[in-house]
């Protein structure tokens, strides 16, 4: 796919069917199964031992001076840190997304994995590719992540191990984690343990993951993910309706990239016919201006 070069963006933001094919994109990634509270109870702010275990029981108290931050507060975050204008087709599907992850973070049973991890910087290397300027891009996915009071170093340097580890495993070896030992296979073991246990909160960025694991290890056969969610205790129905809107959002990207770079082409054309005919109107007005000379 060509970039997209930075030809009247303001006039790109006024295009409805571009931000419509955006927004579509941007509604199927919204976690639309999610429910929250209008309040939270608690944060993990206190450990006790019970006299009766000797088991360690975390105890959630609810503070005033431990409220987590509201919606409207990260997304101020990410201005504050992203002072630039973004084309709003792209500005809409980020509005979007940070709202939603901000939910999925103060859920009860949320807490990052590097499998996580990998699914958003792949959800949204995805999304922007084409923007202009590579620069910007990163900048955007710095200024987004450090507004959730997240490490976008941490979400980077996770998703580059995954994808080496993944690049070096075979579909036998990938679902087989559990018997060996290892940095990836011990993210893995955790995740198992946490799922099993109920501490675990699922999300498409996760599925995702799975979903780029899978690619990486040439795992094409269905009952790769069958093993591979049976091992993580993950319920495979939730990872495969997941993962037919992912595959499904790929194609709408690529029809979403061409109606973009189609309009931009037909802006940059316009604009250069605008220049000629602006350059022929001042020779003819510079020529009319000269005084005429007849030969006698």
């Amino acid at each position: 796919m060509a970039a997209v070069t930075p030809v009247s963006f303001s006039a790109i933001s006024q295009s409805s069917s571009d931000r419509r094919a955006f927004c579509t994109v941007a509604r199927n990634l919204g976690f639309e199964g999610f429910r929250f509270r209008s309040s939270f109870s608690c944060h993990y702010v206190g450990v006790r031992a019970s006299n009766s275990t000797s088991r360690m029981v975390i105890h959630c108290m609810s503070t005033s001076t431990d409220v987590p931050p509201t919606v409207a507060d990260t997304k101020l975050n990410f201005l504050k840190a992203y002072k630039r204008p973004i084309p709003s087709i792209y500005n809409t599907v980020l509005q979007e997304l940070i709202v939603q992850q901000h939910l999925m973070k103060y859920k009860k049973t949320f807490r990052y994995d590097p499998v996580f991890g990998l699914g958003f910087v792949t959800v949204y290397d995805q999304l922007m590719e084409g923007y202009p300027s590579d620069e910007d891009r990163e900048a955007i996915f710095q200024a987004y992540i450090k507004a959730l009071e997240e490490d976008p170093e941490q979400y980077r340097i996770d998703a580059k191990k995954l994808e080496e580890w993944a690049r070096a495993q075979t579909p036998s070896s990938l679902v087989d984690f559990s018997s060996r030992e290892g940095e990836i296979e011990g993210t893995l073991k955790d995740i198992a343990e946490r799922v099993a246990s109920g501490n675990f909160s699922y999300s498409r960025f996760f599925a995702v993951g799975l979903f780029r694991l899978l690619e990486l290890s040439n795992a094409s056969e269905p009952t790769v993910l069958e093993k591979l969610c049976s091992a993580l205790n993950i319920n495979k129905r939730s990872v495969d309706r997941d993962l037919d809107v992912y595959r499904g959002l790929l194609s709408k990207l690529v029809q979403a990239r061409e109606l973009l770079k189609e309009y931009v082409d037909r802006e940059k054309k316009k604009q250069e016919e605008r220049a000629e005919s602006q350059k022929a109107s001042e020779t003819v007005t510079k020529c009319l201006g000269e005084p005429q000379f007849v030969g006698q």
